[in-house]
């Protein structure tokens, strides 16, 4: 059974709903504190500032997604199966929290300087961690070429709160295939760059 949200984990979650639909700008203390059901000014005893709130939900997507992609590379048997499990743990978040993929995509620029510095920080290593599975999984393939496939990846399998028309599961299982036919694309793309440079 899930454990049950704290107050601060339910702010945080009124919070990306709001900001995805209205944008943090369309968005004042006020209204999220009506989405919890308690007064604006009650927030301030969880948070300093609507920027806070902000910074720290992003630093904690950045967070999950760095630390659930290193485990599931760790805890994977093989280079292919690390990928495939990078392929479904990214389907399966974007699936499950569409807010914060919007969120992320439109108020990094939002943030403070420091918590975008750690925002992007923390979403570089997760590139690489992707960078990384694809060199080990597809041999020969291009670093400049494996990083674009992970970029190519990403935007794909973001772009769910924009385009779901499938329940759940069907939908997972179509983004899983698109993105391993996409990563697939990459050793073709990677044979034809050493075939015109050789």
């Amino acid at each position: 059974m899930p454990a049950t949200p704290t107050r601060r984990e339910q702010i945080l979650a009124a919070a990306a709903d709001l900001f995805a639909r209205h944008g943090f700008h369309g968005v004042g203390i006020d209204d999220i504190g009506s989405a919890v059901g308690i007064s604006g000014p009650a927030l301030y005893r969880h948070f300093r500032s609507k920027d806070a709130m902000l910074g720290e939900m992003l630093t904690a997507i950045s967070e999950d997604l760095l630390a659930g992609g290193l485990a599931r590379v760790e805890q994977s048997e093989t280079p292919a199966a690390a990928l495939g499990e990078l392929v479904r743990f990214h389907v399966d978040f974007a699936l499950d929290d569409p807010a914060l993929i919007t969120v992320q995509e439109r108020n990094l620029g939002n943030l403070t300087d420091p918590d975008r510095r750690r925002v992007r920080a923390l979403q570089r290593r997760y590139v690489e961690v992707w960078v990384d599975a694809i060199h080990a999984a597809v041999p020969g393939t291009t670093e400049p070429t494996a990083r674009a496939a992970a970029h190519a990846v990403f935007g794909l399998i973001n772009s769910t709160p924009h385009s779901r028309r499938l329940d759940r599961e069907q939908m997972a299982r179509l983004l899983r295939r698109m993105a391993l036919a996409a990563l697939a694309a990459a050793v073709e793309a990677s044979s034809d760059s050493l075939i015109h440079s050789g």
